[in-house]
């Protein structure tokens, strides 16, 4: 109940992505009041499975040809992004004590699941890498869209969900495929699966021209929800105890972190003309779901940043451990 009063408290004084920052709020106060309050993953799941369904319908056919002419752009913010992860690590290691292997997937931009699975294979301090990647998470959902929302920064653009009305049916047959997809995509190992399946799944629906229905916005304020208090939860009494030298490590390095891929947004902007708002949403350092979110909530470009947080996640969890290989390589050489 104090999820739900937080987001209406937040919905009421106009804050951005009230429906998630709220509950996000609640359930880590909780936890710093040591409450221990879990939540399932399979809640997160749900929430992820909501968002994919409803960013999906972003994707006209036109929009996906686009998206296509952004490739080269893609791949540039990849490449400094996960440049931008190794000047992280480095001041992880420095301020926060940190061993050079946790600190690499610490610092990783990717999700705080798929590199805490993969820092358990290099012997890395799980713990210590998930912290930080959640961390991180929450200043980037905390900060840019109260950043963007107090400086009144939103975007005037020309991507919009199709318009499609609401058909019952439709929107049954819609979220039922869509369970099946996430399930599917997530049991063969595909990275934030429950959100990827729903999302292609209704992004080639649209794009063909066959969207059954809209998603209700109440509905995409349930996954808000859903997502906030996954979030929340994951700030355990065992965090708030951990050492200040680590937890200011985190800090700074995450701060470091969004403020250098703040600064590749704003270069692949002046590069390509793309508006540097959107830009900035397209690179941050923050979930898939939370972005897009965001981009919808301000106008600004829900299918450019949505696509670039997708091919940045797939290129790092595929690429991460042959690099984290290679850099160990090349230091045991020196």
């Amino acid at each position: 109940m104090a999820s739900i009063a937080a987001g209406a408290c937040l919905h009421l004084v106009g804050a951005p992505l009230p429906w998630m920052i709220g509950p996000l709020l609640a359930f880590a106060a909780s936890n710093i009041m040591h409450a221990n309050v879990q939540v399932p993953r399979q809640v997160r799941f749900a929430g992820q499975w909501i968002v994919g369904a409803a960013l999906g319908l972003y994707f006209s056919a036109p929009v996906v040809e686009r998206l296509i002419d952004l490739s080269g752009w893609i791949v540039l913010a990849t490449v400094l992004s996960l440049g931008a992860g190794l000047v992280a690590s480095q001041l992880l290691i420095r301020i926060g004590g940190v061993d050079p292997v946790t600190a690499f997937f610490a610092g990783t931009v990717g999700g705080a699941a798929e590199m805490a699975n993969q820092a358990e294979r290099y012997d890395a301090r799980v713990d210590q890498v998930a912290a930080s990647q959640v961390t991180r998470v929450l200043l980037v959902v905390l900060l840019l869209p109260l950043g963007f929302k107090l400086s009144g920064l939103h975007g005037d653009d020309l991507y919009h969900a199709v318009s499609v009305p609401l058909h019952p049916q439709g929107l049954l047959g819609l979220l039922g495929a869509g369970l099946a997809m996430g399930a599917l995509a997530a049991r063969v190992g595909i990275p934030n699966g429950w959100l990827f399946g729903p999302l292609v799944l209704s992004a080639a629906l649209t794009a063909s021209g066959y969207a059954p229905s809209s998603v209700p916005g109440w509905l995409v304020n349930l996954g808000q929800w859903l997502i906030g208090c996954s979030l929340g939860a994951r700030f355990t009494p065992a965090f708030f105890r951990g050492s200040p030298r680590f937890l200011l490590g985190v800090l700074v390095s995450g701060g470091a972190l969004i403020a250098l891929c703040m600064a590749t947004g704003v270069l692949i902007a002046l590069l390509s003309g793309i508006p540097w708002t959107t830009m900035v949403l397209a690179t941050a350092p923050g979930g898939i779901a939370e972005m897009g979110l965001t981009a919808k909530l301000l106008q600004l470009g829900v299918p450019v940043v949505t696509a670039f947080h997708i091919i940045r996640l797939a290129v790092v969890v595929s690429t991460v451990g042959p690099g984290f290989r290679l850099l160990r390589h090349l230091q045991r050489r020196r």
